[in-house]
């Protein structure tokens, strides 16, 4: 196996007293997209500066293609970086706001005017080099950076909440472009962003940082579907948390007592042991209200409320032992607050957190 691409190895980075980063080990193959995620002050942002080299670690190595780049100042590693902000010169034009890093390198005019063409090409904005960036829509003016950032061809391209300031829509369309980028040039990216939504969309790993921390790297699939902590689990989208005690672990499938005295069947996994606390994560989406299949868990309630989303209903439903919050298909739309429904699921869409 080769050596990963970009690796961070025990650092830490300190502000005064104030430890943000303690001790990362974090390792990104070449060719990679990998999202820092995690709420406002959890240290992602902290570390795409470090790698970009406009803060440097308080200790230990980050190494980028081989070498220490600790001390390396940022126009000498090859990096581009598109930030939320846009940083376009609003007195140049299109082409001239591409061309900059070019100019800062000593790139030839002949070479460097291809390059820029090039690079507007590939965001779809070649017919736009000599407007203003005033005459740029949001979403024009965050592919300007992005071609900025691609036009001296650097190693990494590092992101920090590039999408943030874009309506829905437009965030969504951008998300698919940057992933139609990233594939076609087979770039490395380092994106950081809150957006659970957008870091699902886009990864080939998601690294989700709590308090300066990893509470767990991996596949968007993994991390959504096997969070291996409680954070995690009501970080990535939204999930029903069950809480009991282990009272019988089986080849095939463990029995969990919950706290109101009802019983739930897990899948059984390694690690799991009798007596020991449990917490269970349910996504709403795997709960269904039909008996038609047969699952392990069931459990009757009432309607508390729920709400129409066009693609689905999100229903709140009120057992003895638990409020479970179900996304499900419009054909339940039947259902009104009061009703009587049963809230179903496999051991297999449980998952044990903690």
């Amino acid at each position: 196996m080769s050596d990963p691409y970009i690796l961070f190895q025990n650092v830490s980075k300190s502000f005064g007293p104030l430890t943000v980063i303690k001790d990362l080990d974090l390792a990104i193959d070449k060719g990679e997209f990998v999202s820092l995620l995690g709420p406002s002050g959890s240290g992602k942002t902290t570390i795409l500066m470090m790698l970009a080299g406009f803060e440097n670690p308080t200790s230990g190595a980050v190494i980028v293609g081989g070498q220490h780049v600790e001390k390396l100042p940022p126009h000498k590693r090859n990096m581009g970086v598109v930030f939320q902000s846009y940083a376009l010169f609003p007195h140049m034009t299109v082409a001239e706001n591409v061309a900059f890093p070019l100019n800062m390198r000593g790139v030839a005019k002949p070479d460097s005017a291809a390059r820029v063409q090039r690079a507007l090409d590939m965001v779809q904005l070649g017919a736009y080099k000599e407007r203003k960036p005033s005459q740029l829509s949001g979403g024009q003016q965050q592919r300007v950076a992005l071609a900025r950032a691609l036009v001296f061809e650097p190693a990494v391209v590092l992101m920090d909440e590039p999408l943030g300031a874009l309506d829905k829509q437009l965030r969504e369309q951008m998300q698919l472009d940057i992933r139609d980028l990233h594939k076609r040039l087979g770039l490395t990216i380092v994106f950081v962003t809150h957006d659970q939504s957008e870091a699902l969309t886009m990864s080939d790993r998601i690294a989700v940082f709590n308090h300066g921390k990893i509470e767990q790297i991996g596949k968007p699939s993994d991390i959504y579907d096997h969070p291996k902590t409680r954070f995690v689990a009501e970080f990535i989208g939204e999930t029903n948390l069950v809480e009991g005690t282990i009272t019988k672990v089986g080849k095939d499938r463990t029995t969990i007592t919950l706290k109101q005295g009802g019983k739930l069947v897990v899948d059984t996994r390694p690690g799991l042991e009798a007596g020991a606390a449990a917490t269970i994560s349910i996504r709403p989406e795997r709960i269904h209200f039909d008996r038609t299949a047969e699952r392990e868990n069931d459990f009757p309630g009432t309607v508390l409320d729920r709400v129409y989303h066009g693609d689905h209903i999100r229903v709140v439903l009120e057992t003895r032992d638990q409020r479970f919050i179900v996304k499900t298909d419009r054909r339940m739309a039947v259902l009104d607050e009061g009703d009587k429904a049963s809230a179903s699921f496999t051991a297999n869409a449980c998952w044990v957190v903690g």
